[in-house]
């Protein structure tokens, strides 16, 4: 065995990932006393990491990544995404019939990939306001870093009251 488990622990493994019961899953797997069983395989540091790496490996294949997130935002952004409408159409003395139509998605939702994109390289106003943020706190930095050790004295101030004064 490639990860150290024995045929029948492997099956214990993929058994409990599929219904979440020990006792079930040792059942299942060929073990002649489930109950106890399958409690103890939880418990095997080789058997909860097994568990572990598979429901790690079936949570990345589910989830998508930061470049998959890109990749499906240009694609918005791009038009090259289609969405489902449904059209109802008349035909006549009162009778009417729907289909369905691929179509491209909207002016609004490609702008709003944009703004998704942008968020995420920076280009947006929020994004400039923080780099323009930290900017100014480098050059503090700096700032405190020359001047002569008497004269580094901070003071903070919190007040809790509403900006209105009341």
């Amino acid at each position: 065995m490639a990860n150290g488990l024995t045929v029948k622990q492997q099956r214990f493994v993929d058994f409990y990932i599929e219904t979440g019961n020990a006792t079930g899953a040792a059942r299942k797997a060929g073990y002649k006393k489930p109950n106890p069983q399958g409690s103890e395989n939880l418990a095997k540091p080789s058997i909860k990491a097994a568990i572990d790496a598979r429901l790690k490996e079936i949570e990345d294949a589910r989830v998508a990544d930061a470049r998959e997130v890109m990749i499906f935002l240009t694609s918005a952004l791009r038009g090259e995404l289609k969405e489902e409408v449904v059209v109802v159409e008349g035909e006549g003395e009162g009778v009417s019939s729907a289909r369905t139509l691929q179509k491209q998605i909207g002016a609004h939702d490609r702008l709003d990939a944009a703004k998704q994109l942008a968020k995420r390289y920076g280009l947006d106003g929020d994004g400039e306001l923080l780099k323009l943020q930290k900017e100014k706190l480098k050059a503090e930095v700096n700032e405190m870093k020359t001047a002569p050790s008497d004269a580094l004295h901070i003071n903070f101030t919190f007040d809790r009251r509403p900006k209105d004064g009341h």
